[in-house]
């Protein structure tokens, strides 16, 4: 069976391209230390928000009075709030790494346009990630509700939602950015 995988086009492709070009596995090793990064401050203001009670907070006093379906959902799952803002502080970070570490050849591009498309890539995976959040939440909450872990003040459950939402978006955040914003910067 293992054979079989390691046959397939895309994963065949992935494997040549890295074998060929050795500095687009520079970049991805870069990439990682960046994602690196990035997780810290998406875990860190996660967890700091969340002890703050900043989703709880916004689901109150900041989400319209007209849905309140929406209000009730967001009062129970706060976290979904607050992962939301910690993606936010992430991106801004990946962002500024990304200029100044990974892909310093596009300094000379446009920025506003490259900051366009990065974000454009951040939203779409904030869109993915979301559901993946808020599903992985609820699997997490379940399996913690289960085991002495539920005891714990730190929200494990929330984190390990987080985890699980980086890990999906980390090949979507580096092959898009790589072949669709940062296209232009020369691959070897």
């Amino acid at each position: 069976m293992l054979s079989s995988l390691a046959e397939t086009k895309p994963l065949t492709r992935l494997v040549t391209l890295a074998r060929s070009q050795p500095k687009e596995r520079k970049r991805f090793i870069k990439f990682l230390m960046v994602g690196a990064v990035g997780f810290a401050v998406d875990l860190g203001s996660f967890n700091l928000m969340h002890a703050l009670y900043i989703g709880p907070w916004v689901a109150l006093n900041l989400l319209p009075a007209g849905f309140p379906q929406i209000g009730a959902y967001f009062t129970g799952h706060p976290e979904v709030i607050e992962q939301s803002f910690s993606f936010c502080l992430a991106v801004l970070s990946n962002f500024l790494w990304n200029y100044m570490w990974i892909y310093p050849e596009a300094r000379e591009a446009n920025q506003a346009k490259k900051l366009t498309k990065f974000a454009i890539v951040s939203v779409a995976g904030l869109l993915i990630g979301a559901p993946v959040f808020s599903i992985a939440l609820g699997i997490w909450r379940g399996l913690i509700g289960a085991t002495a872990l539920a005891a714990l003040q730190f929200n494990v459950a929330g984190n390990l939602a987080l985890m699980t939402r980086v890990g999906v978006l980390l090949f979507w955040n580096f092959f898009v950015n790589r072949y669709w914003t940062y296209r232009d910067v020369g691959r070897h």
